[in-house]
């Protein structure tokens, strides 16, 4: 069933134990994960990954092996509880193996969380979710968090706020992204772990990033620029303001998917960045637009197959140093153009 924003966020905060699934799909990675990953901790507890009740499933196993999700779902671990059976990045191609999982769902089997990219009205996958009498289907749009959403993360995080600075928190929700607000409220509990008093807006100001999303913008640009030498600076002011390699590699993903979108318009990089939506204005057109040239429709392509295997990297279990590894897909993303 489609839950809409109000529906979802009860459906987040107090999953129903006694059913079978939820599909959590949008366009931002960083969103779709944030709620991900408070439902699965809901659903499980913030131990169920030690404890053996998560079983991780990336859909590209799931296309290989077709028993994975069955025996996810069956399985029987050694300690009591809710288990979760998660589907990272599905695509229809292992739409048909999520869809008999559902059907043949029982109670005490494991609940299925499956996380999506932005999927069409006409995507089986989210038909599916949508049309189930008892999954849950959520879409995650790219908008600002709320005031709610934001008094939630405060609470989890245990801290109290005046009306000042929550308002405070709600406006720099406007221009953060929401991984970099979250982890802004988790620099803010750490800041007042010895002090009892309310949260003000003193203590919001000393702690929010100067200038994040203009130091972002500035990696972006000097990466499709070819900048290699200008990339560590910046993301060593970026890593100091808090900011994550997910949600950076996120960002340069977004702005090569646009210079695609651009480069393999039938009527040019002109026409194609005259296309983009949200539409794109001055400086920032004419930069996109000699980026898109620059790199071409090829290299591209490369490089958003490149920002891919780094985001799954960044998102696996796998002990790797995160910003390391993103600076070097950035700079091998930067001397792609210069080949």
């Amino acid at each position: 069933m489609k839950l809409s924003a109000r529906d979802a966020d009860s459906w987040i905060a107090k999953p129903p134990g006694d059913r079978p699934g939820t599909l959590i799909y949008g366009d931002d990675g960083m969103r779709v994960a944030l709620k991900r990953q408070s439902l699965v901790a809901n659903l499980a507890g913030p131990a169920a990954d030690e404890e053996m009740r998560l079983t991780r499933i990336q859909a590209g196993d799931l296309r290989k092996e077709k028993t994975l999700l069955d025996d996810a779902l069956k399985a029987q671990g050694f300690f009591p509880g809710t288990r979760v059976a998660l589907v990272e990045d599905a695509t229809a191609n292992v739409a048909d193996r999520i869809v008999a999982a559902l059907s043949d769902w029982r109670p005490g089997d494991a609940h299925v969380v499956v996380t999506a990219g932005a999927l069409k009205a006409t995507s089986p996958l989210r038909k599916a979710f949508e049309k189930h009498p008892r999954a849950g289907c959520i879409a995650v749009y790219d908008t600002p968090p709320d005031r709610a959403e934001v008094e939630r993360w405060v609470s989890e995080a245990g801290l109290t706020t005046d009306r000042d600075a929550m308002a405070a928190l709600v406006a720099l929700a406007q221009d953060l992204g929401p991984g970099d607000l979250r982890q802004l409220i988790a620099k803010l509990s750490l800041y007042k772990l010895d002090d009892g008093a309310a949260l003000s807006v003193v203590d919001v100001g000393a702690c929010a990033p100067a200038s994040t999303e203009a130091d972002l913008n500035d990696v972006l640009n000097a990466t499709a620029d070819g900048k290699a030498s200008d990339i560590g600076p910046i993301l060593t002011r970026l890593e100091a303001q808090g900011a994550q390699p997910v949600s950076i590699v996120i960002a340069a993903n977004r702005h090569f998917r646009q210079l695609h979108a651009a480069a393999s318009d039938p009527g040019g990089a002109g026409a194609g960045i005259g296309r983009l939506r949200p539409p794109v204005y001055g400086p920032r057109r004419n930069a996109m637009l000699r980026q898109a040239q620059r790199l071409g429709l090829h290299r591209l392509e490369d490089a958003l197959g490149l920002l891919t295997e780094t985001d799954l990297t960044l998102r696996s279990a796998a002990r790797v140093p995160q910003m390391a590894l993103t600076e070097r897909t950035l700079i091998r993303l930067a001397m792609m153009g210069k080949r």
